[in-house]
């Protein structure tokens, strides 16, 4: 799948402003863990800009739904079953490094930029590791927000959770503008 194709599935079915940034997120996320792993970047990029293409429209059926559309386009098991592994509650094991990583990063994605949101300057660069634990012990703050997953996530890819935290905060930087998170 290439990313013009992930793109066009996104935007079909993607309108919220909200969603696309987050999608734009989690593809930065999975391009650069792709890089680090010595994986197919463009595949796992475009795995995360369409992990979640399907739930503004169908968001009782989401990720389930976004499958079955995914399989009547052709796309590949492997990245549907990625897919349907993001979400904890489709029973969908990750067994694949992808599937693990699109775990990973996804909850943490929102998170970070919620942090950087409530800022002031809404600057990316200006979000460290100790300002992102803190948000995370406050459980008022983006409270739907999965901290278990966050944590469950960097576990599963088998990375020290700070680390990780900063891996995919590095990652975000290079597409701050873009996802409305000043540099």
């Amino acid at each position: 799948m290439t990313r013009e194709q992930a793109w066009n599935i996104l935007t079909e079915y993607t309108k919220t402003d909200s969603l696309l940034k987050h999608a734009l997120a989690v593809e930065a996320a999975m391009r650069a863990y792709a890089l680090k792993f010595n994986e197919d970047e463009e595949l796992w990029a475009a795995v995360g800009l369409i992990h979640d293409f399907d739930y503004e429209m169908f968001p009782d059926e989401h990720p389930m739904k976004g499958s079955a559309i995914l399989a009547e386009k052709g796309i590949p098991e492997d990245i549907r079953i990625a897919i349907l592994g993001h979400a904890q509650f489709s029973g969908v094991p990750r067994t694949s490094l992808m599937a693990k990583t699109l775990f990973a990063v996804d909850e943490l994605c929102g998170f970070l930029m919620a942090v950087t949101l409530v800022r002031p300057t809404k600057s990316l660069s200006e979000v460290g590791l100790k300002s992102v634990k803190k948000k995370l012990k406050d459980k008022s703050f983006a409270a739907k927000v999965n901290r278990h997953e966050i944590t469950a996530g960097a576990e599963e890819l088998g990375v020290n959770f700070d680390d990780h935290i900063m891996f995919v905060l590095k990652s975000l930087s290079g597409i701050a503008k873009d996802i409305g998170l000043n540099p």
